[in-house]
């Protein structure tokens, strides 16, 4: 997986520019630096306050953190292709600054050092998409190949190393069913009976499945609907399907590190996880059939 992820991501950008896709990549940039901000104070206002402070504070972080990673971008990648990977991954950047910074800082109690920037960029995945973002976005400035009928950036190994281009290609096509392993094998590891009986888990996955994609949903219609930050239809979809994944695997783990509902949080990510792969078809389903509005093409 560490090897699978990021080169899932780099080989997306081995593309070529076109303006409408860098647009929408930045449109995707910015709804993942901004959603996060949105999430954080009003989920635990809308949905939680009738629990403890503590309950709060680690349902609101659960509900917001999705496991993007392993489970939306290998999703978005079968679905929509290089552009969904690419998409998905630029998404990825807000995710990783806000799950290693505030959320760190959160449920640990910690203040913000050093090394919780570095974990913010010094990541496998986040390295691989900011120099893939890069060598996309600078491949008409570079030096050029000449290869039959075209002309390409030397480092589009796509085109002029496509030998190695395909070793990568299998590597990255490695991360979904090891991702889908690794889902299970954790799964494997709770008890499915207690967490069965955890209303609290129940009432946490509806929201983070099926609430926190329609938020997603109202405010990227309401976007485009202005003209305020217009996306097309792969962007909309592969968006919506990054925020209905089950919880993130990190913000379940600082639970328990730092003795924060760690029961919640394991009951709340079993539940989430076979609630999302249930609810996964629907979602798929449901983008498509939104994204044909006239506002998202």
């Amino acid at each position: 997986m560490t090897v699978a992820l990021p080169l899932l991501a780099l080989t997306a950008f081995m593309t070529p520019l076109d303006h409408q896709t860098m647009v929408q990549s930045f449109a995707v940039l910015f709804w993942g630096l901004a959603i996060y901000p949105i999430l954080i104070p009003t989920l635990p206002f809308l949905f939680y306050r009738r629990y403890s402070k503590d309950e709060q504070s680690v349902l609101g972080i659960l509900t917001s953190f999705g496991s993007t990673t392993f489970f939306g971008l290998p999703i978005a990648g079968a679905i929509y292709g290089s552009r969904g990977i690419m998409y998905a991954s630029v998404f990825n950047i807000g995710y990783r600054v806000f799950l290693y910074s505030y959320a760190y800082i959160k449920m640990s109690g910690e203040k913000m050092r050093g090394e919780h920037i570095k974990k913010m960029f010094v990541n496998p995945i986040v390295l691989a998409t900011l120099i893939g973002l890069v060598l996309w976005l600078l491949q008409n400035n570079v030096p050029t190949i000449h290869v039959p009928s075209q002309s390409v950036a030397f480092y589009r190994i796509d085109v002029t190393w496509p030998w190695l281009f395909n070793w990568f290609k299998l590597l990255a096509g490695l991360a979904s069913p090891l991702a889908w392993l690794a889902i299970g094998a954790n799964l494997a590891q709770m008890p499915l009976s207690a967490a069965l009986k955890n209303k609290t888990a129940w009432y946490y996955s509806t929201n983070k499945i099926i609430l926190v994609p329609i938020i997603m949903i109202a405010l990227l219609a309401a976007g485009s609907a202005t003209h305020l930050l217009t996306i097309d239809h792969v962007a909309f979809a592969t968006m919506v399907i990054m925020m209905a994944t089950p919880v993130a695997t990190v913000a379940v783990n600082y639970a328990i590190a730092f003795n924060h509902q760690s029961l919640l949080a394991s009951n709340a990510s079993l539940i989430s996880t076979i609630f999302a792969t249930l609810a996964l078809p629907f979602w798929i389903i449901t983008v498509q059939l939104l994204a044909n509005w006239s506002i998202f093409r």
